[in-house]
């Protein structure tokens, strides 16, 4: 059964969440990326939102980072994997220090995935593989709280300070862990601009999909504990005070 998607209307973000899909044929019904578009593929995800239409990138695409390999399109040439750019970049004081990250960061079997759809939700007719909220952290807290609100799953966040491609748009797919980023810590995202310095990304696996988007419906957005300082010390203390009462006659 489709999630109601709608609800995401009701976060006020203001660039659409993206659904991914990883594909070894070519997907039926949407169009590719237009010809002479050449951007990494975190470039790609924020062209998407701001296009807001869905497209296809593919093997034969044109990409100016690591994301073809990430998605499993092409593979990394000695130079990267022995860790010769970090230091370069004046992110790693050494080879050996970037070379640790190849061992560590997601990416997909080489040749198992030939095309990849970037879908804004409105257009979504089944579960994405993963869903990719981007906005403000107060805005995005719903979206955290809809993971834990019927689970009481832990929130959780894994990256490295490159390639964080792989772990916004794969290692939530190759892992079914819920994963959420701040770009500005990561070199690209921030080197490129490519959203507001307080942006969070939070990328959801297929798994939780329907759990998210069902407690999103459910729960309420907008906790009357967030509306100011005063209202939050009123809430929690009625209720500390509430239950005090209450344990005097257990």
């Amino acid at each position: 059964m489709k999630p109601d998607f709608s609800v995401i209307d009701k976060l006020g973000l203001s660039l659409p969440p993206i659904g991914l899909y990883y594909d070894l044929f070519k997907p039926e019904g949407i169009p590719p990326l237009e010809a002479g578009v050449e951007k990494s593929l975190c470039e790609i995800l924020r062209y998407a939102q701001e296009r807001d239409e869905p497209f296809y990138f593919s093997k034969d695409h044109p990409e100016n980072c690591v994301g073809k390999i990430m998605v499993g399109m092409d593979s990394f040439p000695p130079s990267a994997e022995s860790g010769q750019i970090g230091p370069r970049l004046g992110v790693f004081d050494a080879a050996r220090c970037n070379a640790r990250l190849y061992y560590s960061v997601k990416r997909l079997k080489k040749g198992s995935v030939n095309y990849v759809s970037f879908g804004p939700y409105r257009y979504l007719k089944k579960v994405p593989d993963v869903l990719v909220f981007t906005g403000p952290a107060a805005k995005l807290e719903p979206v955290l709280r809809a993971v834990t609100y019927s689970t009481g799953e832990s929130d959780r966040s894994e990256c490295t300070p490159v390639m964080g491609c792989s772990w916004f748009m794969v290692y939530p797919y190759m892992t079914g862990k819920v994963n959420f980023i701040v770009p500005a810590f990561v070199h690209g995202p921030h080197g490129r601009q490519l959203w507001d310095s307080d942006t969070v990304v939070v990328s959801v696996p297929y798994q939780w999909v329907p759990t998210v988007i069902g407690n999103l419906g459910e729960m309420p957005l907008e906790l009357s504990g967030h509306a100011s300082k005063e209202a939050y010390y009123a809430e929690f203390g009625g209720i500390l005070a509430d239950l005090e009462k209450k344990m005097e006659n257990p």
